[in-house]
């Protein structure tokens, strides 16, 4: 049995196996069998249905400095703005009217919206709205903030890890972030039942196939409800300007991966690959197994200030006129966008379920806790008894010197 047949049987991969098989992801016929069981699987769960969501970029502040991000703290080029209450308030009622009934918030780390502030937006959010579901993607945050959030009404949290491996996130970012802290981030949502989004860039600098491979490991193994992935693009002012792009192709090849082995994910074409690819980029996300769209209902006149990347898409586009658009793409290709939550499948509540069946979603569910909750608690015990050993980090000052040498270093896959 060949690797392709094996995860398509059993829905599972060792590291060792996905190195495998990335290693044939240029390889039309694999990428052809996982594409098409992908799409069989996707169908299976949830049909032809496109579920959508809508974007609001409500602040390009962070107090961050991940070296390839456009909004970084020390890039002295975007004009800052954070959107005030109201002004996320008319957004909402802007996507409400279109249809959307799933918002997302996503901003940087931006310390003016405390806890007491965020709620309060939450709060107001899901009052409001009480049919829409409620996505925030804000970052790093203590177990407590996340804990009041959920009280207040949010349901969902995105917070990609990016690389999972922790040598290779070290030399993304800077020596105030670690893999750590992201990682128990993860834990602590997923602990206060929050349905959650991880993720990864695909071709990101110094990222290696056994870099990948260790991503879809740790995804299978969160469960997470929604994966974002997307091709890493670079931004003119990071010191990742001159590297390549990641690649559209094996991007859509490893969409088709992880919808195998999630079978139930959401799974987003996300904006970085309609960015790179043809204008049927995001058709040809779907028929890799995505299910999920995200068009943007910020203000216009700020889109152009939250540029994670180069090239973004959609930042002059109407909301309205880009969403006539997509339907008729969908529709084209056989798909439908559906104006509902779009929540995970094992939220998704039949009438004709029994209450047996509900008695076991909610079993599964704990059990799915207490694998995590172990998972965590392995992870700090292991650091705990590791010895200190420093990893490649290099200090801020120094990688950035020596950038333009690094540039050249060849990247397998």
């Amino acid at each position: 049995m060949d690797i392709a047949d094996k995860l398509i049987q059993e829905h599972r991969l060792t590291k060792d196996e996905g190195v495998e098989l990335l290693n044939s992801w240029q390889d039309p016929a694999v990428a052809d069998k996982l594409a098409a069981e992908a799409l069989r699987v996707r169908r299976e769960v949830y049909g032809n249905d496109i579920y959508i969501r809508g974007l609001i970029e409500f602040t390009n502040i962070c107090k961050n400095n991940c070296f390839y991000c456009g909004i970084r703290k020390s890039n002295p080029e975007p004009d800052r703005y954070r959107l005030k209450k109201d002004e996320i308030l008319d957004c909402c009622a802007y996507g409400y009217k279109l249809g959307f009934r799933t918002f997302v918030l996503q901003g940087g780390e931006d310390g003016y919206f405390t806890d007491e502030r965020l709620t309060d937006i939450v709060k107001e959010i899901k009052s409001r709205y009480p049919d829409c579901a409620l996505t925030l993607s804000v970052g790093e945050r203590s177990y407590e903030s996340y804990k009041l959030l959920r009280e207040a009404g949010a349901d969902r949290y995105l917070l990609r890890e990016e690389t999972a491996n922790e040598d290779h996130y070290k030399r993304l970012h800077p020596s105030d972030l670690s893999l750590h802290t992201r990682l128990n981030c993860l834990y602590d949502l997923t602990s206060l039942d929050y349905q959650v989004g991880a993720g990864f860039m695909v071709g990101s600098p110094y990222q290696t196939m056994e870099n990948i491979a260790e991503d879809l490991v740790f995804i299978q193994d969160l469960e997470p409800e929604m994966v974002g992935i997307g091709p890493f693009i670079p931004h003119k002012d990071t010191r990742f300007a001159d590297f390549p792009a990641g690649s559209v192709e094996l991007t859509l090849f490893l969409l088709s991966v992880i919808r195998i082995l999630l079978p139930d994910v959401l799974l987003p074409a996300t904006t970085a690959v309609a960015s790179m690819i043809d204008p049927e980029g995001r058709v040809k996300a779907m028929l890799a197994g995505a299910n999920v769209l995200m068009p943007n209902i910020s203000p216009i006149e700020h889109r152009k200030e939250y540029t994670l990347y180069d090239n973004k898409e959609g930042i002059t586009s109407n909301a309205e006129s880009k969403l006539k658009e997509l339907k008729e793409s969908m529709e084209a290709a056989g798909f439908e966008i559906v104006f509902d939550r779009g929540d995970h499948k094992t939220l998704l509540k039949s009438t004709s379920d029994s209450e047996t069946d509900e008695l076991e979603k909610e079993e599964k569910k704990k059990k799915k806790k207490k694998r995590r909750r172990k998972r965590k608690n392995r992870k700090t015990n292991k650091r705990k008894r590791k010895k200190e050993k420093p990893a490649h980090q290099e200090p801020e000052e120094k990688q950035a010197a020596s950038g333009k040498k690094e540039k050249t270093e060849t990247k397998k896959g």
